[in-house]
């Protein structure tokens, strides 16, 4: 007979946490109690049983849970206790947090497609293992009135359920039923007949609304881009099921896991058929129509082109919540039970984020009647309030494993653990793609998808953001770290709120972020010796950050250390006329790429169709508004300019998206880069781009740079007795480059360390931010930072 008292830390309140250590303290026949506090989960077993129980306690956790720590300290035995009881939570300062949103569980799933279950088709239906958390919390103690439910009373039926220990929605906050819950705006059977109807319908969501459309409709798809105004940017797919996936794209292993898993991000998945993808857009054949579903004699219908336009990937994910999950179990003629949920399906719509103009997502009811008028035909609501706002995440495959393009629904608020605890501080990121990050102790709290910080309405959501963190971890920062740009709308919002500001190097960043999410593999009870803890080398590449010598980077190798970092080496500058336009005209950059060749001359001749060539040229040779930059993204824009990939580009990346898209077999050109006193020159390889076709060009290009980044590095890695290299920045969204990096320094004997937790592009920024501040603090680099300009961790090299 023993008593233990056991502290579990992690993400273990709101999913079912406490009755699952109930069922298991009577399936032990154990004694004793369990209790939510500030820390997570608070118990005392007692019994014959207790390695039994502690060794369950971590192997049978329920799907939502995710400990951390398992802390055991013995206890007298009390000789009179009987049964197991789950006390009610007690207060404290907050070290736990709130769980993300989950999808439909297979149990619910049951429920909603059973005619003899109470929850019969009902729109709303969760459980302790599913449903959303974080997007209806207003602040912690996760507890009803705290959420988007309090407005809801239980009836009778779901009260009974709700205080039943081993009934799976016991303490389920978002628990509902048909006669209590939130009601949906209109029939499941008017939405579907709007779709199939060409219409566009805003269908409200966990973390907002999105547009949808029947995406075999070219009309309707062609409507929804011109309406959202959405340039050539992909539309994300939303399916049934795996299997209706793979009549129009690849899936993988890894691929089907992330689609089938619980957090149901977007993901990007390669178009069958890709290897024969036009070059120029030509249309495919047109659509053959829709039947009752397909398999391998009744082949799918073809997406219209503009779903994503000149693009092999296309972005999909599967239904996550029981809206939309009725919408195909309407579809396919309401079938009983859940076979039907593993068949191929014939509806496939596209699904988007309501957010037009850029601005962030629309989730208040009267706001997206407001701001979707003129865009959906039809929109659909529902009287369960969204009090916070997330994207949909969007993940791809890269070397094996999953990546991040952007984080959001279901997996924020997951903290990434860091290398050490440090003194809580807030970071802000960039301008593009920004993200906040808030720390408490080790925990990196990175914050959802927030946008490009363009207009007064993404501002705001940046100060909700901030805010509503605050709120829910209890945490008020000591500093807040930033980019070292003083014009982006970020840095000014940091130092507006009157804290100590931490300015840090944009890739200084982007490379301590790779290395802050190092100890997320490592033990619990601290990091081991590695990249995080010491030096370490790293290859930023990437569009755009303003250097430490005021320049403008963005191939970068850097040194570093902690809070400081040293420039040893970068691309070779590239004259970028315009400025900022050349990255929306990537003739622009293939022009300057003629004049670093000596070919000036031929600037009018090959690119006078495309805007004022000739200017362009007497530009870049007089030195005016054209700067250099040592920008990777730039190279890429050069090479799509040159090989015609694409003249302008309607969204940010298209270019080297399309020149991507058209990669079968990378090829090293000997002798196509230079390398001298530090600096990679690519200029050979940009010049044989002019004497072939663009696929071939592509397999070059791709092929060449990441030789020739290898290449670049090992001297450096060698000379420290480096076995491992950090890679990140916006070019690392590129798999093909990511994997062929990953080879080929793995054929010299060193690992590379790809973003896995946070996006490699400006999403991952103030992660990298808030770990490279907590250095400063724990270095003592802050001290009179106000007073004396930029602290160490913003020079270009470490003080002498």
């Amino acid at each position: 007979m023993k008593r233990l008292r056991v502290r579990v830390r992690g993400q273990v309140q709101g999913v079912g946490f406490r009755p699952f250590l109930h069922g298991l303290a009577q399936r032990l026949a154990m004694t004793g109690w369990v209790l939510n506090d500030g820390d997570g989960v608070l118990a005392e077993v007692q019994g014959e049983a207790t390695g039994r129980f502690l060794a369950a306690l971590v192997g049978e956790v329920p799907p939502l849970a995710r400990i951390d720590a398992v802390e055991t300290e013995e206890r007298a035995v009390d000789p009179g206790e009987a049964g197991f009881a789950i006390r009610a939570s007690r207060g404290g300062a907050i070290g736990t947090g709130i769980a993300p949103d989950a999808a439909v569980c297979p149990a619910c799933l049951a429920e909603l497609f059973d005619p003899a279950d109470r929850r019969y088709r009902y729109p709303f239906l969760n459980c302790t293992h599913c449903g959303p958390r974080f997007t209806i919390t207003r602040a912690l103690p996760y507890d009803r009135p705290q959420t988007a439910m309090a407005g809801f009373p239980l009836c009778p039926a779901c009260a009974a359920e709700y205080a039943d220990p081993a009934d799976r929605r016991f303490h389920a906050q978002p628990t509902a039923c048909p006669a209590c819950g939130p009601r949906l705006s209109h029939s499941i059977e008017e939405v579907l007949a709007a779709l199939r109807s060409g219409k566009i319908v805003a269908i409200k969501g966990l973390g907002g609304f999105h547009l949808a459309c029947d995406a075999f409709d070219a009309a309707a798809v062609e409507r929804l881009r011109e309406r959202k105004q959405r340039n050539g940017k992909p539309f994300a797919l939303m399916v049934a099921n795996a299997a209706s996936a793979e009549g129009f794209v690849e899936v993988g292993a890894a691929e089907r896991a992330l689609l089938e898993g619980g957090t149901r991000p977007i993901v990007l998945l390669r178009r069958r058929g890709a290897a024969t993808l036009p070059l120029r857009g030509s249309p495919p054949p047109p659509p053959s129509g829709r039947g009752s579903g397909w398999g391998q004699d009744s082949p799918p219908p073809s997406l219209p082109p503009s779903i994503a336009p000149g693009l092999a990937w296309l972005g999909v994910m599967l239904p996550y919540t029981p809206i939309h999950h009725l919408l195909f179990h309407e579809a396919a003629g309401r079938p009983h039970g859940t076979a039907w949920l593993d068949e191929p399906q014939d509806l496939a719509l596209v699904m988007t984020s309501a957010n037009p103009g850029g601005e962030p997502l629309a989730i208040g009811n009267a706001e997206a009647h407001r701001r979707l008028e003129g865009i959906a035909d039809l929109i659909v609501d529902h009287d369960r309030d969204i009090l916070i706002r997330a994207d949909d995440s969007v993940m791809r495959v890269v070397a094996g494993a999953p990546a991040f393009l952007r984080r959001g629904r279901g997996h924020v608020p997951v903290p990434i653990r860091l290398p050490r605890a440090g003194p809580p501080v807030l970071a802000v990121g960039g301008h593009l793609k920004t993200t906040v990050c808030l720390t408490r102790g080790n925990e990196a709290f990175l914050s959802q998808h927030i946008g490009d910080l363009d207009n007064a309405a993404t501002l705001d959501f940046l100060e909700e953001t901030v805010s509503h963190l605050r709120r829910v971890l209890a945490v008020e920062p000591v500093a807040v770290a930033h980019d070292l740009h003083p014009d982006f709308q970020s840095t000014r919002f940091a130092e507006s709120l009157g804290l100590p500001t931490v300015p840090v190097q944009h890739h200084h960043a982007h490379l301590a972020a790779v290395l802050a999410e190092q100890a997320a593999d490592g033990p619990a009870d601290g990091p081991a010796d590695g990249p995080a803890d010491g030096p370490a080398l790293g290859l930023a590449l990437d569009g755009f950050g303003l250097g430490a010598d005021g320049g403008s980077w963005g191939g970068e190798m850097l040194l570093v250390e902690g809070a400081r970092f040293t420039r040893l080496g970068h691309l070779a500058p590239l004259a970028q006329p315009g400025g900022d336009v050349a990255a929306r005209q990537p003739w622009r950059m293939a022009a300057g790429a003629l004049a670093r060749m000596g070919r000036g001359a031929e600037i009018a001749e090959r690119f006078g169709a495309c805007g004022p060539a000739d200017g362009v040229r007497r530009m870049i040779e007089a030195g005016f508004n054209a700067p250099q930059t040592s920008s990777c993204g730039r190279w890429f824009d050069a090479a799509c300019g040159l090989l015609d990939v694409r003249s302008a580009a309607g969204f940010e990346g298209e270019a080297p998206m399309a020149l991507e898209s058209l990669v079968r077999n990378p090829t090293v050109l000997e002798g196509g880069w230079r390398i001298e006193a530090g600096v990679l020159d690519l200029t050979p390889l940009l010049e044989s781009l002019l004497q072939i076709n663009a696929q071939d060009g592509a397999d070059r290009f791709h092929g060449t740079l990441a030789a020739a980044l290898v290449d670049w590095a090992m001297p450096e890695l060698a000379a420290r007795g480096f076995d491992r290299i950090a890679l990140s920045g916006g070019c690392l969204m590129n798999a093909v480059l990511a994997e062929r990096l990953t080879a080929g320094f793995a054929a010299r004997g060193v690992a590379a360390l790809l973003p896995r937790r946070a996006p490699a592009n400006d999403g991952g920024l103030s992660l990298g931010q808030a770990w490279v501040a907590i250095q400063c603090l724990l270095q003592g680099l802050l001290q009179g930072l106000l007073q004396e300009g930029p602290p160490p961790c913003a020079s270009p090299s470490p003080p002498a």
